[in-house]
């Protein structure tokens, strides 16, 4: 997967996979795998994690969705996010530069009781 510009010259786009699991999928057409391709760079910088998320609950889910997702400026506590497969944290979290290729998974922890 490659970056590549867009027709209009501003900026590019890069393709990743999003997942969305323990529920979570129910807020993106009850679909779990999207490879998607997103902007390079969001608000005038490279696209990191922080703007992906903003991306995802913009684009992708819409309406109420979004705030089953996104508390504040980030993920709602208690959703996991895992980049290529290790803890989002250990990547560097909401400041991780998002990368063409990547597999971002998001689970949700949560499920009532």
């Amino acid at each position: 997967m490659a970056t590549r510009e867009t027709s209009n010259g501003e900026g590019g786009v890069m393709e990743v996979v999003l997942e969305f699991t323990g529920g979570l999928e129910s807020l993106t057409s009850a679909t779990r795998l999207h490879k998607v391709s997103i902007p390079s760079s969001l608000e005038g910088r490279p696209t990191d994690v922080a703007g992906l998320v903003r991306w995802v609950a913009r684009e992708m889910m819409g309406g109420d969705g979004g705030e089953m997702f996104v508390q504040g400026e980030g993920v709602r506590p208690g959703i996991l996010v895992l980049i290529n497969d290790a803890d989002w944290e250990l990547e560097g979290g909401e400041a991780y530069l998002v990368q063409p290729g990547d597999n971002i998974l998001f689970v949700s922890t949560l499920h009532g009781g």
